[in-house]
């Protein structure tokens, strides 16, 4: 498990770089989105890696592990999202930003740490094509509650699929980087 936490902290160092430099250069013009928006965005990176997995031809020249990274850091902005809902401020200084997002960061390290433990590290023997597949999966659950109104009878809501789906991109990338 310390393993497991050594890496996410790697990763998730190099997913907040990406974060941060973005917000130097675009400011936090992502508070705009809805979460629909973020979900079909989380989609398209999820549906282009499942595409690449598949033909194996690259036309654009961004690699998979970067658009793993960008489905991670968009999950973590779609979770700022839920949480600052009331807040109404779109300009947020990098600073504060960084902030929401390291804060999301330590939910993530929790709940990973439960799952974990729960399955025993089955994620180390699946293929990173299932990450995709799973992540596919969530997002078109997180689309059918948003198509509910946000409303659910006995499924976890639309926060725990983003966290899914940070956690599986999380792994997928581990695999990618030959760390498993």
């Amino acid at each position: 498990m310390q393993k497991t936490v050594q890496q996410f902290d790697i990763l998730y160092k190099e997913c907040k770089q990406v974060f941060t430099s973005k917000l130097k250069d675009y400011g936090t013009s992502w508070r705009i989105f809805r979460l629909s928006s973020l979900t079909d965005q989380l989609f398209i990176k999820a549906k282009r890696i499942r595409t690449l997995e598949e033909t194996n031809e690259n036309k654009v020249g961004d690699s998979i592990a970067s658009e793993y990274m960008g489905i991670i850091n968009y999950c973590i902005i779609a979770l700022i999202q839920i949480k600052q809902a009331q807040n109404p401020n779109l300009a947020i200084s990098v600073e504060e930003a960084t902030q929401w997002h390291e804060e999301i960061y330590i939910e993530l390290l929790d709940l990973l740490s439960k799952k974990n433990h729960d399955y025993g590290e089955a994620w180390r023997s699946m293929r990173v094509s299932s990450f995709t597949d799973i992540i596919l999966t969530k997002l078109y659950r997180i689309k059918q509650i948003e198509d509910n109104n946000g409303h659910t009878i006995i499924s976890e809501g639309v926060d725990g699929n983003y966290f899914d789906c940070i956690n599986y991109a999380m792994f997928a990338l581990i695999h990618l980087k030959g760390e498993n």
